[in-house]
């Protein structure tokens, strides 16, 4: 099996925005492999707090924004239909899923609506001295939670 980031080169869509795709190859099509790339994204990137990635709108950076360290949010998206910035149902369900596994200063989400959702994440990963490694073991259980229910 291809390791799906190890054969990761992203084919800019956009440039004014340098949006990318990931190609299909390597896109998850279910929510186990939406844990696990997101996870390996996060490992080969970097866990970007604050926003979705640095520089969203390339006022100094260049790179290829899926090559720039993610949000869990972001990378969730990037590896569900090949943007960052794109939802899509699987995105939409995998952010839902996480958040009801997370709590936030002991709370868990307190509305299933999927901006508010995806704000309880993006709060999770924003904690100060989140790292890289606890995304990554994050959701790499939300992965082998999904396997063991599928």
């Amino acid at each position: 099996m291809i390791s799906p980031l190890s054969a990761v080169s992203p084919l800019e869509v956009d440039s004014a925005r340098r949006d990318a795709a990931i190609p299909d190859l390597i896109r998850a099509t279910d929510l186990p492999q939406v844990f696990r790339y997101a996870a390996r994204l996060i490992v080969r990137n970097g866990h970007y707090q604050g926003d979705y990635m640095p520089d969203p709108f390339d006022r100094r950076l260049t790179s290829l924004h899926v090559n720039r360290p993610l949000s869990i949010v972001a990378a969730i998206r990037a590896v569900s239909n090949g943007n960052p910035h794109v939802q899509s149902p699987l995105s939409e369900s995998a952010v839902k899923v996480l958040a009801h596994r997370l709590t936030v200063q002991g709370e868990p989400p307190f509305s299933d609506q999927p901006l508010l959702l995806e704000c309880h994440v993006a709060e999770w990963g924003d904690v100060e001295g989140r790292t890289v490694e606890s995304v990554a073991a994050v959701l790499e259980a939300a992965a082998d939670a999904n396997e063991v229910s599928a």
